[in-house]
């Protein structure tokens, strides 16, 4: 079984920071991209940021220079350091890690439980 644990979400002001956690744990063999995703009240889920497992990036064109994307690979953690956060960041986060179990030969897609972090005064 794997697990995928988020934390550090929480209430912000406008133009505050917040750093985002995802461990992942469990019978994990490898690690290829992991990403944060967001989901607003009524919105879809969509990408905010991703990394492969060689530390390219990519990010959502509204998060540019204000989040950054890291990894810790011998933690199994990604993170996603918030800068200059605005109300429209509000929404539930979610970690995603694309990996592959120890004794399966397809990788599969994983997803944490969600964090909510809201931006406002």
């Amino acid at each position: 079984q794997v697990q995928l644990v988020e934390s550090g979400g929480g209430l912000v002001q406008p133009g505050g920071s917040l750093r985002l956690s995802c461990a992942a744990s469990g019978s994990i063999s490898s690690i290829y991209g992991m990403g944060w995703y967001r989901q607003a009240p009524g919105k879809q889920r969509e990408l905010v940021a991703a990394i492969t497992s060689d530390d390219r990036t990519n990010y959502a064109d509204s998060v540019k220079g204000r989040f950054t994307i890291s990894r810790d690979n011998a933690k199994n953690t990604v993170y996603l350091e918030m800068n200059s956060l605005k109300p429209e960041d509000t929404a539930v986060y979610y970690c995603n890690a694309d990996l592959r179990e120890i004794r399966r030969l397809r990788r599969q897609d994983y997803w944490g439980q969600g964090t909510q972090v809201t931006v406002s005064s």
